[in-house]
């Protein structure tokens, strides 16, 4: 299987920003982890708050470890709720269930990690972080 690299995480960064900023939405941060859910990147735009690095990476992190896009996740917890609170907690608080990241993958649908974003509504963190993957020439999932 194919890894993560720096300029693949840089790539995506720049490509989630450029679209955030192309649509004035508020200040964001978005991070890239690897398939083992390790950081590779992280960006945090000027003025955005301090909680954006925890929630981006706990959105990207519950992605890469359930093989699904954070809006999926979220759709799963409404029918298993207890479930998710208990994977919540045995992540210490690194799995946040709710709209905002997405895989990434390469042409042939490896999973290469995730992306997550924080700042805006989770329909916009998710649309900057699939565009900015689609600017990296990979496959957002």
């Amino acid at each position: 299987m194919k890894n993560l690299t720096l300029d693949q995480a840089t790539q995506i960064l720049q490509g989630a920003m450029k679209a955030a900023r192309a649509a004035n939405y508020k200040p964001m941060g978005i991070v890239v982890l690897d398939a083992s859910g390790q950081l590779v990147s992280f960006v945090r735009e000027d003025g955005a708050s301090m909680f954006r690095f925890d929630i981006a990476r706990g959105k990207a992190w519950g992605a890469v470890g359930m093989g699904a896009s954070s809006r999926t996740l979220a759709e799963r917890a409404k029918d298993n709720p207890n479930f998710f609170v208990a994977l919540s907690a045995t992540a210490e608080g690194k799995f946040l269930p709710q709209p905002g990241a997405v895989l990434i993958k390469d042409a042939s649908g490896h999973i290469l990690g995730s992306a997550g974003a924080s700042g805006g509504t989770g329909d916009e963190d998710e649309l900057i972080c699939m565009a900015g993957i689609q600017a990296a020439g990979l496959v957002a999932g």
